[in-house]
């Protein structure tokens, strides 16, 4: 029982990802070293607030402060990392071939270090969930959710979603300097990570699941058409 639920929760967790990867990312070595630079931003952010949380003693304690600079923190290094790739665009083109070039063109660069933004974060988010899915013990024993490992599948799946999504909606609308975007966008990331909150709670631990979905839905819809998607687009596709 405790492998099923480890094969489970991973395939939940990544199973989405991992096929974007395949079909959209593996192909292209130039985009495996954004994603890695995307994942590397990432980290940047971890750092800092690791730091934050090393420096400021008396809320160690204190869940919701760590998590809200946390936010801040990632928001910042996605700022920092489309700055990076603007003042590297320049460069790229001198340097790349135009198969090359055509693979990160219009919103495929974003797309990608977003990927690999989301994907570090998933992996640092789940992997400890996962490693005690094994065994010993049982879930939900101290009146916590027994579903918590479900609810962390998912929620890793979402997330990563949301950061690759975010980070097209965020590069679009810095280059077209509509600042508020890039607010909505911070005030969604800060509404999907404080709703996690509610976790510990067995009588709320799906309140996290269900509110990150609805804006996954409704994020999925915005990057779509920031990416310049449209019904005839899909009808085309089909």
């Amino acid at each position: 029982m405790p492998l099923m639920v480890f094969f489970g929760c991973t395939m939940i967790a990544f199973g989405p990802s991992l096929a974007m990867f395949i079909l959209t990312i593996a192909k292209y070595p130039l985009k495996i070293i954004l994603l890695v630079v995307g994942a590397f931003c990432w980290l940047l952010a971890l750092l800092f607030s690791a730091l934050l949380w090393l420096a400021v003693v008396p809320l160690k304690e204190q869940l919701a402060f760590s998590l809200v600079f946390s936010v801040i923190f990632q928001e910042g290094m996605r700022y920092g990392l489309f700055r990076m790739m603007k003042n590297a665009e320049n460069g790229l083109d001198d340097a790349l071939s135009e198969d090359e070039k055509k693979s990160i063109s219009n919103h495929k660069l974003s797309y990608t270090t977003g990927f690999g933004f989301g994907l570090m974060y998933g992996l640092f988010s789940i992997v400890n969930v996962l490693s005690q899915s094994i065994g010993p013990g049982s879930v939900g024993i101290d009146g916590h959710s027994s579903n918590f490992m479900l609810i962390s599948a998912f929620l890793t799946s979402s997330t990563i979603l949301l950061h690759t999504f975010w980070n097209v909606i965020v590069f679009d609308a810095l280059n077209k300097q509509q600042y508020y975007k890039v607010i909505t966008v911070v005030c969604l990331h800060m509404l999907v990570s404080c709703c996690s909150l509610l976790n510990v709670q067995q009588n709320l631990a799906y309140v996290s699941v269900i509110v990150s979905y609805i804006v996954l839905i409704g994020t999925t819809v915005w990057a779509f058409k920031a990416a310049g998607g449209s019904v005839v687009n899909i009808k085309s596709c089909l």
